[in-house]
């Protein structure tokens, strides 16, 4: 079947079906994974399934995984709002449901359904999230800072020496990992092993079930050690927090939040430094201080969301949505990258304003990341730290050059080579390099 050509409306600037059609009648639907697609070939493909379908498009997500992809800025935040007709449990997909799922789909890892607050609604949802938030809010911001600052300057030391960098591999992907794992209250030693572990759970390979076997042993380990001697961490918090978490539940709410909180950290540190380092008018506005690194950080959240896409909701009824005949069971997706661009947002130059903070990237409603504030502390430390540090740093290729993993959901550089001359470091981290 053909898709209708739609007819424009003044009154929205999308453009609806003249019928609402289901999902299962789009042939084909359009892909959203692939080689093809990468960190500068998606916002392209947003837009072209914007002017066709208006703010819901039907696409697949994975080889035969059919879902609707949420562009509309106004739309994401009723998915996101409206728990009666959205469900958080992935036990309502209806092709999960019916058996169309290969075993082997990459779609499983991210949404298979766990014990934790991502996958939960209604009371279980605000039972987990107060514990998780209780327990990220007992983190003291100026101790997070300072362990951040040093654990970034003991990065900057090991590649000090050689003038040159890759701020990805040797700084971005390492440093959120680092402090993450001191903040779940793992030793180095054993943070090294779960860092490892969350590494080959990751790539999907041969390695990723061992991989996610030594996760949860790690995991499980530290949760038994921290019921009986408790500590001044997040594992602690939870497993004491009035709620009363099972064991079983505050490994996977540990693990959504450091699978989760860690990537998008990553992308948010690499991507800001490539900002600083490619717009000059910028950099120029932030060291005559007309600009804040924080504004650095909005931009970032407003024009490249560290996660671009977020599954999932479920259609709990059959119900109209942007145009749309939605069916009880329906995965659909947040498109907050799609979202942030939405024109019926933006000025009309289309860039969004300084200070202004009503992007997607963080989600919206009840399951608004409780993560935010101490990521921005982390993300604000690790560039304000490599600015002063490495004060005449510079790209080390063309900016053209530069590349975004391929990735449907995940917007982060592949990586950003780098050179500087002489690293301004403190003496206690100069001592630390290898």
């Amino acid at each position: 079947m053909t898709t209708p050509t739609p007819t424009p409306t003044p009154a929205h600037g999308h453009a609806p079906m003249s019928a609402p059609v289901p999902l299962s009648a789009h042939s084909p639907a359009t892909p959203i994974y692939g080689e093809q697609l990468d960190g500068d070939g998606m916002p392209r493909l947003y837009e072209s399934l914007r002017a066709e379908y208006g703010p819901v498009a039907p696409v697949t997500v994975a080889p035969g995984i059919e879902a609707w992809l949420v562009l509309g800025h106004r739309e994401v935040l009723r998915l996101t709002r409206e728990e009666q007709d959205f469900s958080h449990d992935p036990r309502r997909w209806s092709l999960l449901r019916e058996g169309r799922v290969p075993a082997d789909s990459p779609i499983l890892p991210m949404v298979g359904w766990r014990p934790a607050l991502l996958f939960a609604d209604g009371q279980q949802h605000r039972r987990m999230r107060a514990a998780v938030s209780d327990a990220l809010g007992r983190i003291k911001g100026h101790e997070l800072r300072r362990g951040v600052r040093a654990t970034a300057e003991r990065l900057i030391a090991e590649f000090a020496d050689g003038k040159r960098a890759d701020l990805v591999s040797d700084y971005a992907r390492k440093l959120p990992l680092m402090v993450i794992t001191g903040l779940l209250g793992l030793d180095e030693q054993t943070g090294q092993k779960l860092v490892q572990a969350i590494a080959g759970l990751v790539v999907a390979n041969a390695d990723s079930a061992d991989a996610s076997k030594r996760m949860g042993a790690i995991l499980l380990a530290l949760i038994e050690e921290k019921r009986h001697r408790p500590g001044n961490d997040v594992t602690s918090a939870l497993l004491h927090h009035p709620a009363r978490l099972t064991d079983e539940e505050v490994l996977h709410n540990l693990v959504v939040m450091f699978v989760a909180g860690n990537q998008t950290t990553v992308n948010w540190i690499a991507t800001t430094l490539r900002i600083l380092l490619c717009d000059p008018a910028f950099r120029s506005s932030l060291s005559g201080g007309h600009l804040s690194v924080d504004d650095a950080l909005d931009l970032v959240l407003w024009r490249f969301p560290p996660t671009q896409n977020f599954p999932a909701r479920y259609a709990t009824r059959d119900l109209r949505f942007g145009g749309r005949e939605i069916r009880a069971g329906d995965m659909l997706i947040l498109g907050l990258a799609a979202a942030n661009a939405d024109p019926d947002i933006l000025p009309e130059d289309g860039v969004p304003v300084v200070g202004n903070r009503s992007h997607l990237a963080f989600g919206a409603g009840p399951h608004t990341c409780p993560a935010q504030d101490p990521a921005r502390l982390i993300t604000r430390t690790a560039v304000d730290t490599i600015r002063h540090r490495l004060p005449d740093l510079e790209l080390a290729v063309p900016e053209h050059e530069l590349a975004w993993i391929k990735s449907p959901w995940s917007k982060g550089l592949a990586a950003l080579p780098v050179r500087f001359t002489e690293p301004q470091l403190p003496r206690d981290a100069r001592a630390t390099r290898s």
